[in-house]
């Protein structure tokens, strides 16, 4: 008997110890990333897109052949070697109540022509880079879809 009375109160410790060990993530405090280490790594030579997915449809190859380069003064260009478009870019501390709040960089490029370029302008956010590499990812919030963009370095 003594051991059905004991239960109702070791299920409310327990509870009161899972609900202790719950915390508010509303105030994030850590301090935003730092864009340097990026920007350095992209201003170094000319990039490819080696993947454009766009909400599940891959649309690499509207980029084949066109070399990126990311220079200073936030200009962006794109040359096949007879078609060049200009753009802008930059790498900034993004929202912590973005999408990826565990990574706080926004790599942001901008065309306004052509179409296919322009389908490139966003704020996105950086999955992972190195040193010859750049993955980055968007959440649309439109659809909720998810586009992929990988840029390799030449």
């Amino acid at each position: 008997m003594k051991t059905l009375k004991l239960i109702p109160i070791l299920l409310c410790v327990f509870m009161l110890n899972v609900a202790s060990m719950c915390s508010n993530d509303d105030n994030n405090s850590n301090p935003p990333a730092d864009p340097t280490p990026v920007i350095n790594t992209v201003n170094q030579g000319t990039w490819r897109i080696t993947l454009y997915n766009d909400s599940g449809t891959i649309k690499t190859s509207n980029f084949t052949g066109y070399n990126f380069t990311f220079g200073s003064g936030n200009a962006l260009t794109a040359t096949n070697g007879s078609n060049a478009y200009n753009g802008t870019w930059s790498v900034t501390s993004g929202d912590s109540n973005d999408d990826n709040p565990s990574n706080d960089l926004d790599f942001n490029i901008g065309f306004t022509t052509p179409a296919n370029f322009a389908d490139l302008t966003d704020d996105w956010d950086i999955v992972t880079y190195t040193a010859s590499k750049i993955e980055l990812r968007d959440v649309s919030g439109g659809n909720g879809g998810t586009d992929l963009l990988t840029f390799e370095k030449n």
